[in-house]
């Protein structure tokens, strides 16, 4: 029998990271977590073992990359609060800069040429246009966004001087849950609308804070690209494959292509749930563009990448029983707001 491909997914104890890892089981290989559990949870460490390992220690993360014989590498692990790394920065530029050079340093010292990274859309900021393609200019607002476009501009240099291959993965709004309900978004303190949303429905919170009703969209209200973590998974295996097989460094948008607004979101909730959610209006948060949605065009011609589960109501039937919810409507939600 051929032994699983071992893959080492740093933060795999983490929302995305442990999705990643059951999806990646599921399709044959073996996943090998490293996390410092810092955020993360050892119980969601299911598929493979836990190495619970600081990166920024690169000779404890080269061992754990002999001794598992790792062929490729997914690298989740970060602080990914935009509101704190504003706060506190030396922390962000400490955790992730400096957790992406041990890591690289280990690579290198195996000659590992395979990583896959966790990007974000916030490397461009406020971008000057919707939807976002992977040509618009990355300008980040926040210390978190720089420390993101920083690790892309390490993997771009070792690639050029040693030929490690790298997909950077640039995601829009990470939503959802395992729809077998054994994973679920455990963030504290959590900070994505969609949560806040069902913990607001479900009574475990005060009302939402719904930051601006007056932008120039549809409702008034911020519009973003939600994409399931389910898709999420899958664009990590497919980029997985993509490198395998002998693809190069690219750096690709994960996305809808859709955009929800905040209302619609809540309207969501409250018709598939039955449960309205409590909201107020608040102030505009400095930073926030009126609307923000990708272009995942290039991650299909690239990778072969669709979503799947990312329409609203399929996030929100699967987030929705973590906090105790059941769902009372099945069809797909109207969409007023959709990328051309």
């Amino acid at each position: 029998m051929t032994k699983p491909t071992p893959i080492l997914v740093t933060g795999g104890a983490g929302f995305i990271g442990s999705h990643t890892c059951k999806r990646l089981a599921a399709e044959g290989f073996l996943p090998i977590t490293i996390d410092n559990l810092s955020t993360g949870h050892a119980n969601a460490v299911r598929w493979g073992p836990l190495e619970r390992v600081d990166l920024r220690d690169a000779d404890a993360v080269e061992a754990v990359l002999r001794r598992h014989r790792v062929k490729l590498i997914m690298h989740f692990a970060a602080s990914a609060y935009v509101g704190e790394s504003v706060q506190d920065p030396a922390l962000y530029y400490d955790n992730n800069v400096g957790g992406m050079i041990g890591l690289l340093k280990a690579a290198h010292a195996c000659a590992l040429d395979k990583i896959i990274f966790s990007s974000s859309c916030a490397t461009y900021g406020e971008p000057r246009e919707t939807p976002v393609s992977e040509t618009c200019p990355q300008i980040p607002m926040s210390p978190y966004g720089n420390t993101k476009l920083i690790c892309e501009d390490m993997l771009r240099a070792y690639d050029q001087a040693y030929g490690q291959r790298h997909v950077a993965l640039r995601y829009f709004n990470a939503a959802g849950a395992d729809p077998e309900g054994v994973l679920a978004e455990r963030h504290d303190p959590e900070t994505h609308l969609i949560p806040l949303a069902l913990q607001a429905a479900a009574g475990q919170r005060g009302v939402l804070s719904v930051f601006g009703d007056d932008y120039p969209t549809p409702d008034g209200s911020c519009v973003r690209d939600y994409i399931h973590v389910q898709d999420l998974a899958h664009g990590h295996l497919l980029a997985a494959r993509y490198l395998l097989e002998g693809g190069q460094s690219v750096a690709l948008n994960l996305g809808s292509c859709v955009g929800q607004s905040v209302f619609e979101v809540i309207e969501a909730i409250g018709r598939i749930t039955g449960r309205p959610v409590p909201y107020q209006i608040a102030e505009r948060r400095a930073g926030d563009p009126p609307a923000l949605w990708a272009c995942a065009q290039k991650a299909k011609a690239v990778l072969g990448f669709e979503t799947q589960r990312s329409t609203l109501d399929h996030i929100i039937q699967d987030a929705a029983p973590s906090f105790g919810l059941s769902c009372n409507n099945k069809e797909a939600s109207h969409v007023r707001f959709v990328a051309e």
